[in-house]
């Protein structure tokens, strides 16, 4: 699966790790109440008062990394391992910037064809 480079850095950091490579992971793999517990404790030592948790961070990587950035809804829901559309439609949340940058896109496009060079 093609990463972004900090994932791409994260898994060289544990490339070598006996741990990982006896139990045939990439990186070690905590419990999502482990994981809870440290993004909260995370948030505590930034002083976010929001709670944090690994189905926010997904949430968050869903429409801010991935849908505002123009990755289409379908390889969004690959990603996120949905094997139905409509739970990722449910899950993502359309940024109001992703459709004004959108919007100019299509304009442009249709500029381009009332107007040929």
């Amino acid at each position: 699966m093609p990463l972004l480079p900090p994932a791409l850095a994260l898994a060289n950091k544990y490339k070598n790790d006996a741990q990982c490579q006896k139990k045939g992971q990439v990186v070690p793999v905590l419990s999502n109440q482990k994981l809870n517990d440290y993004l909260k404790e995370i948030a505590d030592l930034c002083s976010i008062e929001k709670n944090i948790t690994m189905h926010v961070a997904r949430h968050t990587f869903a429409t801010t990394v991935c849908l505002s950035q123009g990755v289409p809804i379908e390889t969004v829901s690959k990603m996120l391992g949905h094997t139905n559309l409509k739970t990722t439609q449910i899950y993502a949340k359309v940024v109001e910037d992703k459709v004004a940058r959108d919007m100019q896109a299509a304009r442009k496009r249709f500029n381009r064809l009332v107007e040929p060079d």
